[in-house]
């Protein structure tokens, strides 16, 4: 792969979620992004995106998605648009697919981090053009992404790796690493209350996906299910728009907080610490882990936009 041009099969696909995505195809966008980030940190200046845009659409704030989305972007001469609900329509006055009809005349590409899955999906069914999920209620492929470079940049390798998830396996989080640790072969555990464990559907999605990468997929509130983990991962015990439900998740989610006890629990010496990020630190982390030479947050977060510039040169035609 030239370091000026970016000749993928991928040109015009919109990335949803992983479901559709093989796992080779995966492992390229890896490849390419950690051919970007190394070029990054050599001090290259490419123009990849000189004369394209792309409408960045956010329904719900953002630190590391927004920042990489723009900083990516407009590094490789390409023009990011803002567009809060403030700034456009989308979904009131006018319905998404309209919205997704106009953008897509005027946009190389669309990004959307919001609440509803369906809304990316109409984007992208509608627009024309690629249309990336910075994250909704049901997936967060990005964050995921970065969050396998992580470990791969780590171990050296992801196959065969075990990713254990504490907290509320509901979430998009815990959903999307399901998803990509089954397509690629990592061994995935939830250790969560029986209130908040992975709904039916995604396990039904993603057991055949495990089945032919040789992963195990395994929940449970026991806390042998953490044992031989090589990363635990953790998110807010409250995810935005559930705000009034703050008490009863504290209470439920208390005794499954990362902590220097559990880190140790794992029986692994190497075994390092991800949270998406922001964390509320006393809560579903402790300080002492956060800080800690096991916590690889920051990696993380820095591959968020390495992992998204990969995934728009793919992308975008």
């Amino acid at each position: 792969m030239e370091a000026e041009k970016f000749d993928t099969p991928f040109k015009g696909r919109s990335l949803l979620n992983w479901i559709d995505w093989t796992p080779d195809e995966i492992l390229t966008i890896l490849d390419y992004a950690a051919l970007v980030k190394k070029q990054s940190h050599a001090g290259e200046v490419h123009q990849r995106f000189l004369g394209k845009t792309i409408a960045l659409i956010f329904e719900k704030r953002s630190t590391r998605t927004r920042s990489s989305f723009e900083t990516a972007f407009g590094e490789e001469g390409g023009h990011p648009v803002f567009m809060s609900t403030a700034d456009i329509q989308l979904g009131g006055k006018e319905s998404v697919e309209d919205t997704a009809r106009v953008l897509g005349r005027m946009f190389s590409a669309i990004e959307f981090r919001g609440f509803k899955q369906e809304h990316v999906e109409l984007l992208a069914k509608y627009s024309g053009v690629p249309v990336i999920n910075g994250l909704t209620d049901d997936f967060h492929p990005t964050q995921v992404l970065a969050d396998m470079l992580t470990l791969k940049e780590k171990f050296g390798n992801l196959k065969g790796l075990k990713l254990c998830f504490c907290g509320d396996g509901r979430n998009n989080m815990a959903r999307s690493l399901m998803l990509i640790c089954s397509k690629l072969g990592l061994d995935f555990a939830v250790y969560a209350p029986k209130e908040l464990q992975p709904d039916e559907e995604i396990i039904k999605i993603c057991r055949p996906f495990a089945e032919s990468s040789g992963a195990k997929i395994s929940i449970s509130d026991e806390k042998s299910v953490v044992q031989g983990s090589d990363c635990l991962y953790t998110d807010v015990w409250v995810s935005m728009g559930e705000e009034a439900l703050k008490e009863e998740r504290s209470r439920l989610l208390k005794p499954y907080q990362v902590n220097r006890e559990l880190m140790e629990y794992t029986g692994k010496k190497d075994a390092v610490f991800l949270h998406c990020l922001p964390a509320v630190k006393e809560q579903e982390v402790t300080t002492e882990v956060f800080e800690s030479s096991a916590s690889l947050v920051w990696d993380e977060a820095e591959n968020r936009k390495h992992t998204i510039k990969a995934i728009m040169l793919a992308l975008i035609e």
